[in-house]
């Protein structure tokens, strides 16, 4: 069976009429006599899209209980039962109620999908996963409720749903979304003006991303490479050149001008491993490029102009920045360069060529530098291996004319011609040729001791000679150079390679501990035997002075590695000017121009390590500032109804005793009175755990730790609850438990707030045990009930101050109930931890160090008399005190409880 097609509507925000869309949908479809239900659609109470829904054919839902109230969800095998062509489905992000086959909406329309149904479902952008955190911090509000991005991506057909923030307000003061008494507050915080705008652009971006990929998949299935001017896309091309931040910022400006168009960097390197390029640069670049919002790609490849079309065009970009050719007029002559080639291939994309200060240049002594290919001393030996070698062999066979023939002795000449090319490399190979022609054709090419040559013959093998020489000599010569380069550049990458890792690592040195910034100067110090490595950086008080001032004055230590630093960048054998305000000074030796790259690829992430290590200092520093702005927002939003509602009702029963206009009898004078304290108890509770929670916070809570009896502090906390809380809770401490260290009152504190908890999440039909164990010099506390428990990833997230986690029926407290229970357990020396109840709920374990009384009293040791005391096994086993068993009593209400909770998994 063919999988259904998934068409979902994408709002901005609730209330831009989503739900409405779909129903006005499923109504079209029906009239042109598609089988259409509605399998779950939430009508909010608002009487149009409740006036759809009538005239449609609604599948009933599942009604499924959940602490003690009934919840209606969708139900799944109904709608696959019935199999209409369409299902309407709302609130695709929507939880469902625990118990439910499929713990999100989605799964179930996934389901759905498989029997061969179509569906249309709705969803707001806040409720996508990759947007969740941004819109948390654009309204303060958190969501809890997500679905993955790729579900909607998946859909075959996603439409916005859109409207002006000023037309959606309207909407909402006329009541048309939320009830009257809702409007003032919802207009005044997550529908203000800058939120919905905020919320709608990105709803739009996001739509425009899964635009991008539909248009992208669709021209690689059809194989169309042409290029798309459906978006301005510039890409700009970098060689790893000084001109690179020219491009860049060309690039930039051309993307400005189209509202929207993206930038993208391109380097191309070479197929085989080997560049010119400084990584220096391309590391400066790329960081340039990101900044102005645009992104960095490195692809390989042998010919330039065609990998960075190729790349253009994958991406299907509209514009091409290049930089004009740096090679000078005579090089044109021989090859149009990759500008021109690229221009000329490049079709229906602009290409912009944009000139720099490297135009024309040329690499004249680079390329001079690169034919040399040897050191020095290696092309002087080549010349007097050739000025030596050559005269000998024309003694030598010069006593042989007659035995040895004219080819044999161009052939003796060719290979010392190889010779002096291994050794030297070109140019005394060169010489050696030419040498070596006339030496053979003065001595040996009839007429002898004359240069002129009488056979056509062999003057043609004299030429053959020169030709055959240089191009051997030139063939050896470029093997000797790549062999001299792949082995400098596998040097260079495990450097580089290194590097990184301890980058990431941020360790350089056998496991101390470094910082990204010292770990890279500790490497630089340790790879090249430096005495001291030292980044510098100008002193932003001095008076702007040129980069290549060398006034100690003017330079500021950042970080340093070795010896005693460098206080300017004359202290060492070699610097390195990172930027206009940062160097990095070598001390120890001078090191050679061929490091010069690694060198300045390590200045480089030094520059960029010491700027992620500002800004994570400036990140720790506005952290704090962050950490209590949430906290005062969440305070604000849980603190706004949770005070407001005791004291309201507190209120309005003393308003109602002082009415005169009301006679009230005594029962309900003293009906009206329990209200009000009933009231103020539960508001002195709430202001309790917040100046609690900020004590705990700010430090400032006092602590008075004393030993503690657990069968004492257990009946004082039940005293303390509701009289409905306290009837549902049995306790089973067993004797003989040994002294909790502990604050009395902070402790009953803790298990009143984890007591009620329990009580508030266990099922009618069974009651909470509280029950208390020691192990070695822990005791620990057990607050068990058969609740619907938590899932293993949420159970941090239960100890963050205002987490009410699915809590749906819980309108009471400001969910700080377990985080100052576990503030205050840790404050006393213990520590609070989750646990599953056997047979399922949930058990809160508090444990405390323990106070012993034979520690503190030596002096009453004794031995001891039983055979197992003295064994160190027994004496382990008798640390652990479980419930006395032997006491009828305490086995009656064990079994009680048990039989009462049932133990399914000790069957299984």
């Amino acid at each position: 069976m063919p999988r259904g097609r998934l068409r979902i509507y994408l709002g901005a925000a609730p209330g831009v009429g989503k739900t409405f869309a779909m129903l006005s949908e499923g109504a079209r479809r029906g009239v042109r006599g598609t089988d259409v239900v509605v399998g779950f659609v939430e009508t909010h109470n608002r009487p149009k899209t409740a006036a759809l829904v009538e005239d449609l054919e609604v599948v009933p839902r599942k009604l499924m209980d959940y602490r003690g109230a009934t919840f209606s969800e969708l139900d799944v095998d109904a709608v696959i039962a019935r199999a209409p062509e369409v299902a309407l489905v709302d609130e695709l992000a929507h939880t469902n109620v625990p118990g439910s086959r499929n713990d999100k909406r989605w799964q179930d329309i996934e389901e759905i999908l498989e029997a061969g149904i179509d569906v249309i479902s709705t969803v707001n952008v806040q409720h996508l996963d990759s947007v969740n955190d941004v819109v948390e911090q654009i309204t303060g509000v958190p969501q809890r409720e997500t679905v993955p991005d790729e579900v909607v991506r998946r859909a075959d057909q996603v439409e916005l749903i859109d409207m002006t923030p000023e037309a959606l307000r309207r909407r909402m003061a006329h009541g048309n979304i939320y009830a009257p008494e809702k409007v003032d507050a919802a207009l005044g915080n997550y529908f203000r003006v800058g939120n919905l705008t905020a919320l709608r652009e990105l709803a739009l971006l996001w739509l425009a991303d899964k635009v991008d990929d539909q248009l992208d998949r669709y021209r690689a299935d059809h194989d169309i490479r042409r290029t798309w001017e459906a978006r301005e896309r510039v890409v700009v091309a970098l060689t790893g050149g000084p001109e690179g931040d020219t491009l860049v910022r060309r690039a930039a400006r051309i993307a400005d001008r189209s509202k929207g168009a993206d930038l993208l960097a391109v380097h191309v390197t070479r197929s085989d491993g080997l560049t010119d390029s400084d990584p220096a640069n391309l590391t400066r670049q790329r960081a340039l490029v990101e900044s102005l919002g645009g992104s960095y790609h490195q692809v390989a490849g042998t010919n330039v102009p065609d990998a960075v079309l190729d790349f253009a065009r994958g991406v299907n970009a509209t514009q091409l920045v290049l930089g004009a050719s740096r090679r000078g007029r005579v090089a044109q002559l021989f090859s149009r360069g990759v500008g021109v080639t690229t221009t000329a291939r490049s079709g229906p994309i602009d290409v912009h060529l944009v000139t720099h200060e490297e135009v024309n240049q040329g690499r004249r002594w680079k390329a001079l530098r690169a034919a040399w290919g040897v050191p020095a001393k290696r092309r002087k030996a080549g010349f007097v291996l050739a000025v030596v070698l050559l005269p000998l062999l024309t003694i030598v066979l010069s006593h042989l004319r007659g035995q040895v023939t004219l080819a044999s002795d161009i052939l003796i000449f060719q290979a010392a011609v190889i010779g002096v090319a291994l050794l030297g490399g070109l140019f005394p190979a060169l010489f050696a040729a030419i040498a070596g022609s006339l030496l053979l054709n003065y001595y040996f090419t009839p007429p002898i001791y004359r240069f002129t040559v009488h056979d056509p013959e062999a003057l043609f093998q004299l030429v053959v000679y020169v030709v055959v020489g240089v191009t051997v000599s030139t063939i050896v010569d470029m093997t000797a150079r790549k062999s001299r380069q792949v082995s400098q550049a596998q040097t260079d990458s495990q450097i580089l390679s290194t590097l990184a890792g301890d980058i990431l690592r941020g360790d350089a040195d056998g496991g101390r501990d470094y910082s990204a910034l010292a770990a890279i100067l500790e490497r630089l110090r340790e790879t090249y035997a430096l005495e001291c490595v030292t980044l510098l950086e100008r002193d932003p008080d001095e008076p702007a002075t040129p980069v290549t001032n060398r006034d100690p004055d003017s330079w500021i230590i950042v970080a340093t590695a070795g010896g005693t630093p460098c206080t300017s960048p004359d202290d060492g054998e070699s610097d390195i000017l990172v930027d206009d305000t940062l160097a990095l000074v070598l001390r120890g030796r001078a090191l050679p121009a061929s490091d010069r790259k690694v060198l300045e690829a390590f200045a480089a992430q030094a520059a960029v390590a010491l700027r992620h290590q500002r800004l994570a200092e400036e990140a720790e520093q506005v952290r704090p500032l962050a950490a209590a702005d949430k906290m005062r927002t969440a305070l604000l939003n849980a603190v706004s109804h949770d005070l407001r509602t005791p004291l309201a009702s507190a209120k309005a029963a003393v308003d109602s005793l002082r009415s005169p206009d009301v006679s009230w009898s005594e029962e309900d004078q003293d009906e009206l009175v329990s209200t009000a304290a009933e009231s103020l108890d539960r508001l002195d509770r709430l202001v309790a755990n917040l100046l609690d929670m900020s004590r705990l916070q700010a430090g400032s809570l006092g602590i008075t730790a004393q030993p503690v009896a657990a069968e004492d502090i257990v009946p004082r906390a039940l005293a303390d609850l509701e009289p409905l809380e306290s009837a549902d809770v049995e306790t089973a401490i067993p004797e003989g438990l040994p002294e909790m260290v502990a604050d009395p009152a902070l402790l009953e504190r803790v298990l009143v707030n984890l007591i009620a908890n329990a009580v508030r999440y266990n099922p009618p039909e069974g009651p909470v045990l509280v029950t208390a164990s020691s192990h070695a010099d822990r005791l620990e506390l057990r607050v068990i009930d058969r609740g619907p428990g938590i899932p293993h990833e949420d159970r941090d997230r239960v100890f963050e101050p205002f987490q009410r986690l699915g809590d749906r029926d819980n309108d009471t407290g400001v969910g700080l109930g377990l985080a100052l229970s576990r503030g205050l357990t840790e404050a006393m020396g213990g520590s609070i931890s989750i646990e599953e109840t056997p047979g399922g709920g949930l058990t809160m374990v508090v444990d405390l160090p323990t106070h012993r009384r034979e520690q503190a009293e030596p002096a009453k040791r004794a031995e001891p008399a039983d055979p197992a005391a003295s064994d160190p096994a027994a004496s382990d086993s008798a640390e652990l005190a479980e419930p006395n068993l032997a006491d009828p009593v305490m086995l009656d209400r064990v079994a009680a409880w048990r039989d009462r909770i049932g133990h399914d998994h000790d069957r299984g």
